[in-house]
């Protein structure tokens, strides 16, 4: 028997072949995408996110990824609040049916807070750390110097003398030897990850990412069409036997990672995989897309490095931004790579935003060139590692629920492995109503092969008082759902 599921005036019946080749998101788009192209589909609202994943025994993932891509591909939109409809304007009557967004907004990267929240979702830096008053020396320093010439395009590539400076600061800083002419200044990561995508990725590729991993990467490799394929990450770094055999049998164009504080598990490669990857990329002929954002954040003596400080043949594409660890709001990162890919990338970024802020590139420029970044550098990591280091302490009291998690000694986050009957949905929604804020791990996967049941708590944004604040709040509902766990979950109990 099919399993039909009730969307808006309609009942829908669909299988789906857990044991094909065959992704399930494309089944469910496959399904939608045939009814709407034959007209059997008419003036209707697709099941809600939430209903359509239970009854198909799929995570809330597969679904969110089979209503962009049927939006993508124009069969589809979406009405904030209200939910997802064939092309044809609903009936009005049905737009009072509202379904909670939340899930699919944080697939996409939108992490819906409240202002009222403690805020353990969010992982951008907490304001009180901005060098306000050195940034602005160089913001002024830069108008006086430059004039009006400070707010004019800068070359596509960025303005020079920054590249320089960060050539420097690369080799200071992570031993990666790069001229400034193999250098792009982007704004931000994201936009580096949606050129690289822009340029380089077409219809049918396939990337290889770790997974779970960002959501953001997901999006802009999906824009192009590629195939997505997921290889599980362990505590130190990809499984490396999984990706042998998949890069034998698909052949990927890239392999997307984040090899020092991985997002969402803060997982670190170690040395021995890292070179292995970057024998496998030349033995199989793939390039690897290095996405690093908080490697400057280490909270032990162990000083770690990205891949492409070991890369001796061009093979990484190394894309860094600032925004984590500085100001999100200057959009200052960049991106390295060969000269071969190098004409491609740079049309790309042309066509997107033409270059980037001149008079913020100079700042930033000034900004390394005084040295003011060490100081900087060093205090935010003193700030975080205090954070760190109490959420840690916290989290002592949470082993009898039998909550594991490997400490990462660096990044902003602590990704948390939940016990079988402890649901991170439900104690996402638990959470919410408590005026905590959290990320269930499910947002970050993007297939059902392994285990989902994580969280991700984050402490760059907020205060030691809403740490030990929150991690009670956090206490009390795991406690609550602890001692109301079914016998057959947990038969310890």
């Amino acid at each position: 028997m099919y399993p039909y599921i009730e969307g808006v005036g309609r009942m829908f019946d669909i299988q789906l072949d857990k044991n094909s080749n065959t992704p399930l998101y494309m089944q469910v788009y496959d399904y939608f995408k045939n009814l709407i192209e034959n007209n059997n589909i008419g003036n209707t609202k697709l099941p809600s996110i939430r209903s359509l994943a239970k009854k198909l025994k799929v995570n809330n993932v597969t679904i969110v990824n089979a209503y962009r891509l049927l939006e993508q591909e124009g069969y589809v939109y979406s009405i904030k609040g209200s939910g997802t409809y064939v092309k044809i304007m609903p009936d009005p009557e049905y737009l009072p049916y509202l379904e909670e967004g939340d899930v699919e907004l944080m697939v996409s990267g939108i992490l819906p807070l409240s202002k009222d929240n403690i805020n353990f979702a969010s992982i951008s830096p907490t304001p009180l750390l901005f060098p306000i008053e050195e940034f602005k020396k160089s913001l002024v320093e830069v108008l006086d110097r430059d004039g009006a010439h400070a707010f004019l395009y800068p070359e596509v590539s960025g303005y020079e003398p920054l590249r320089e400076s960060i050539s420097k600061f690369l080799f200071m800083n992570y031993d990666i030897k790069i001229d400034k002419n193999q250098i792009l200044i982007t704004s931000g990561g994201q936009q580096a990850l949606d050129i690289v995508a822009k340029a380089l990725i077409n219809t049918g590729d396939t990337i290889f990412v770790e997974n779970p991993t960002y959501s953001g990467a997901i999006a802009s490799f999906n824009s192009r069409g590629a195939r997505v394929r997921g290889i599980p990450i362990l505590n130190d770094g990809i499984d490396l036997d999984l990706l042998d055999h998949y890069v034998k049998r698909e052949k990927p164009k890239f392999l997307y990672i984040m090899t020092n504080y991985q997002s969402p598990t803060t997982y670190s490669y170690s040395k021995a995989k890292k070179k292995e990857l970057l024998k496998m990329a030349s033995k199989y002929d793939f390039y690897i897309i290095e996405d690093d954002f908080l490697t400057d954040l280490n909270y032990d003596n162990e000083k770690r490095y990205p891949l492409k400080s070991m890369d001796t043949e061009n093979r990484v594409i190394f894309i860094k931004s600032f925004s984590k660890i500085f100001m999100p709001g200057i959009r200052i990162g960049f991106l390295t790579l060969s000269k071969n890919l190098y004409g491609d990338i740079i049309k790309a970024k042309h066509t997107t935003d033409i270059s980037s802020s001149g008079f913020l590139q100079r700042a930033f420029d000034h900004y390394l060139r005084t040295g003011y970044w060490k100081n900087y550098i060093e205090r935010v990591r003193s700030d975080y590692a205090r954070k760190y280091r109490l959420m840690v302490s916290e989290l002592e009291k949470f082993k009898k629920f039998f909550i594991s998690y490997v400490p990462p000694n660096g990044g902003i986050s602590i990704w948390l492995n939940l016990p079988a009957g402890i649901d991170a949905l439900d104690l996402y929604e638990e959470c919410q109503k408590n005026n905590l804020s959290i990320v269930p791990g499910i947002v970050f996967f993007i297939d059902e092969t392994i285990n989902m049941n994580y969280i991700r708590l984050s402490f760059g944004a907020i205060h030691d008082d809403e740490i030990v604040k929150g991690m009670k709040t956090l206490y009390e509902i795991i406690s609550k759902m602890f001692v109301n766990l079914q016998s057959d979950y947990m038969p310890f109990i």
